[in-house]
């Protein structure tokens, strides 16, 4: 299916995902239907019928659960395919192929060879006075087709919002996982635990296996998801039932778990993620991959370690910096924040931990910086990139004040100088200048994380990347000879 030259219309990547993300929303009032990917699913010969299938949903811990399954299918030899959001730093982290995002020239053709079926619906939506579809669509439309013609024998595909709504809930998931549910996006999902339960039950499929992680409203949303899963006809696999981390304890870069499963019982797996909600996560994507990988019982055990010990989380309780020690984490709901304040205490001594913090004015802002209070020594408040959304530092430090009190706050309003302060303020503090003991937390968003990430990330130096020959050196000078003694032209005594 891929064209035998690829970007032959020479497109840059920053134009083609200009043109897909100017798009309309993925979820607002006036497109919460299936109708626009079901018609392009339609019209592209249903490639989604060509690979199985694992689709994860819940408030937190998808994006996590999601990279730990596709690394265990990965390890076990199957060609993989994997759908996140959102992107950090680069669309094209959004899909990737055996674990590699695609190139930039791949994302193009993949863009290319679908924009005019995407044109087709945009023009039959606006026959029927409906919206054209989202960047969401456009971009989950283009994975599934991406996995059709690398082709992929799983894909793993992460929900971008809700579940029954959501542009990926046209997949029929051989493997439904259902993460913790709570509070987050109401505007879109309603003002209950038990109505965003209800919507992320929609991606039960029948006769799937539906894999339910721990639910911080048990009583509440529990209900909800086995009466879904038995309404299905789907074999419910539940954590503490079917299920269990059985122990887990810190190690070098992680921790090691031992995972009860409905195949068997998993010692010290090494998983290379802080905290026990990512335990929690890779139980549930080690219980995903079982039901996917065609092997009959237990999975082979090293392979297992293989994969989860080489998964690394961008945005999610990532040290991307020492002396200081510097974190950024993408959460920004309550759930998000205990979980990040859980791993800090379990897996750091700090003595001094300077936050920054940059939220969107939709989110729960004072519940979730009461939670970081304890933790911090001080705050400083600032902006990330996504202007028509992010919340206006200066009604952040009112919020911070609130919380925190006045001679713990501090205002930089541009995020590189945010985090110079931050940084400043720890280095200013440690008398012995190797960073021990003290750090910078950068938290809030996950534009916020991705600003960071970018921010921070280590430049290689372009002459490395030159040949020896291309290198700029200085010319060699042969020295002049030295006189002999008997020449005449030395200089006697």
């Amino acid at each position: 299916m891929s064209y035998e030259h690829p970007n032959e219309h020479h497109a840059t990547i920053q134009e083609v995902s200009r043109d897909i993300m100017r798009r309309p929303a993925e979820h607002n009032t006036t497109n919460l239907d299936l109708d626009r990917m079901r018609m392009i699913l339609d019209l592209l010969g249903h490639p989604e019928d060509s690979f199985r299938i694992i689709h994860i949903t819940g408030t937190n811990g998808k994006g996590s659960t999601a990279r730990m399954a596709e690394a265990i299918c990965r390890a076990y030899g199957m060609r993989t395919g994997l759908y996140t959001s959102p992107h950090l730093e680069r669309i094209n982290e959004r899909i990737a192929i055996d674990g590699h995002e695609l190139s930039d020239d791949d994302f193009i053709d993949s863009w290319e060879q679908i924009k005019d079926f995407v044109a087709i619906v945009d023009h039959a939506m606006s026959e029927r006075s409906k919206p054209p579809m989202s960047f969401f669509e456009v971009l989950t439309a283009m994975a599934i087709w991406k996995f059709a013609d690398a082709p992929v024998d799983i894909a793993v595909v992460e929900v971008g919002m809700g579940g029954s709504w959501d542009a990926t809930n046209v997949l029929d998931g051989d493997a439904c996982v259902i993460g913790p549910v709570d509070m987050d996006h109401m505007q879109w999902l309603g003002d209950t635990v038990e109505q965003i339960a209800t919507e992320k039950s929609g991606i039960i499929k029948t006769g799937s296996t539906a894999i339910i992680g721990a639910q911080p409203h048990e009583e509440q949303v529990m209900p909800i998801l086995e009466r879904a899963a038995a309404e299905h006809h789907a074999t419910l696999v539940r954590d503490g039932q079917e299920m269990e981390v059985v122990a887990r304890k810190p190690a070098v870069g992680g921790q090691l778990v031992t995972f009860r499963t409905p195949n068997g019982v998993y010692e010290d797996v090494p998983v290379a993620m802080f905290g026990e909600h990512q335990a929690h996560n890779a139980l549930a994507a080690l219980a995903a991959a079982e039901t996917v990988i065609p092997v009959n019982g237990v999975l082979n055990g090293d392979l297992v370690a293989e994969g989860l010990q080489g998964v690394r989380i961008p945005g999610r309780i990532e040290q991307i910096r020492t002396s200081p020690t510097i974190v950024i984490d993408g959460g920004h709901n309550l759930n998000a924040a205990q979980a990040l304040c859980d791993a800090l205490d379990e897996n750091y001594d700090f003595s001094q931990l300077v936050g920054v913090v940059a939220m969107m004015k939709d989110k729960q802002v004072e519940a979730f910086l009461g939670m970081l209070e304890p933790m911090l020594s001080h705050i400083v408040v600032t902006e990330n990139s996504w202007r028509d959304r992010v919340m206006p530092a200066a009604d952040l430090e009112k919020i911070a004040v609130d919380v925190f009190g006045r001679d713990r706050v501090t205002r930089v309003d541009d995020l590189p100088d945010a985090i110079q302060t931050a940084v400043d303020m720890v280095d200013a503090d440690d008398d012995l200048g190797v960073g021990y003991g003290h750090g910078v937390l950068i938290c809030g968003s996950f534009v916020t994380a991705g600003d960071a990430r970018t921010l921070l990330k280590e430049q290689i130096d372009p002459e490395l990347r030159k040949t020896k020959e291309q290198r700029v050196h200085q010319p060699a000078v042969e020295p002049d000879p030295r006189p002999s003694a008997d020449d005449g032209s030395a200089q006697r005594d």
